[in-house]
């Protein structure tokens, strides 16, 4: 029994970003779900990214009872239009029960590509983080090359927060220290496999478990003998696999630990 904490199914099954899901949607999905069954995946968690990513998280979560939905914009697709689209999410969370709504986001800060707007990021992330307390949800939350931001817009609402993930978690030790001590959880994907990433491996390995969730991403960041292809919520398992390697422990005590924390992050019963 394994669980994918963070991926887009929408993705997978569309050929771009932000348009509806092709009317062959449920077909196409129930192919992925099954695929993902084969290999002990029994959960998985599908997150939002835009307003129509989100849209069609919810979609797929009312279609199937082991897809549950986040909803959020992803730092990248803040736009100026951005209080418009966060109305409507709002919205969405409203009927989060009917909706199958589990977490906020994903959201945060991302300093990666050129001309972002830091004051939008903040004044987002911060909406993110208000609505997730208002509704008792867990935040999913993205940080890439903007640490010390992330930590200054989380230290307003630390003592706030009681369940969170930092997705794709790429940062060093003192910022894991940090999150951790504030109540968060690491989520720990196919990039601890990439050679590169000793540092990642250090922090993994000697973490405890209880802090940790698996994740794919899919389909971005595969694990390193699948790079160049298509990732998918089925590689889970050779995550976890790897995980129990690395750490010495059984693939058994993986597997019951990080799916009891990611049920409880989610609040999946």
């Amino acid at each position: 029994m394994l669980v994918d904490t963070h991926c887009h199914i929408n993705t997978i099954i569309k050929k771009d970003f932000d348009v509806p899901l092709p009317k062959n949607y449920v077909q196409l999905a129930q192919q992925i779900i099954d695929e993902a069954t084969q290999h002990k995946v029994t959960t998985i968690i599908n997150v939002g990214t835009s307003l129509q990513e989100s849209i069609d998280c919810v979609s797929l979560a009312q279609c199937f009872k082991n897809v549950w939905a986040t909803v959020g914009l992803h730092p990248n697709d803040c736009t100026s239009n951005w209080i418009n689209d966060f109305k409507k999410i709002k919205a969405l969370v409203h009927d989060k029960q009917y909706n199958n709504i589990v977490g906020i986001g994903e959201c945060g800060m991302d300093f990666h590509y050129p001309e972002y707007n830091v004051q939008r990021q903040k004044d987002v992330f911060k909406a993110h983080i208000e609505l997730a307390l208002e509704n008792n949800l867990a935040l999913v939350i993205h940080t890439r090359e903007a640490p010390e931001e992330t930590l200054g817009v989380l230290s307003e609402y630390a003592s706030q927060i009681s369940r969170g993930v930092i997705h794709c978690f790429s940062e060093k030790q003192d910022f894991a220290n940090q999150v951790i001590d504030w109540g968060f959880i690491l989520g720990i994907g196919g990039t601890l496999t990439y050679p590169k990433n000793n540092y990642l491996r250090d922090i993994a390995q000697n973490v405890s478990l209880k802090k940790i969730v698996l994740e794919t991403d899919a389909p971005f960041l595969p694990i390193q003998a699948m790079r160049g292809k298509k990732n998918h919520p089925k590689y889970i398992a050779e995550i976890a696999q790897f995980l129990a390697n690395l750490r010495n422990e059984s693939l058994y005590v993986i597997t019951k630990q990080t799916t009891y924390n990611a049920l409880r992050l989610f609040n999946i019963s």
